[in-house]
């Protein structure tokens, strides 16, 4: 299973920086980059809170690929 991750584009097209996002989120920078990067999976609060900030929907930002083998 795979996570795939549409955040920074969206973070993109909304014109949100990081900095604003992360405060609005209420959690560092340090780890919103981590997150946008790929590099961790947020908490399931922190990722409704992320949605919430996009207003967007989970499924929106994260897509969870199967293995199909």
């Amino acid at each position: 299973m795979e996570i795939k991750s549409k955040l920074k584009e969206i973070m993109d097209s909304t014109g949100m920086k990081q900095r604003f996002l992360a405060n609005k989120v209420g959690i560092s920078e340090g780890t919103l980059s981590f997150i946008v990067r790929g590099k961790t999976i947020p908490t399931l609060p922190v990722a409704l809170k992320i949605a919430a900030a996009l207003e967007r929907r989970i499924e929106d930002i994260w897509e969870i690929k199967h293995d199909t083998e």
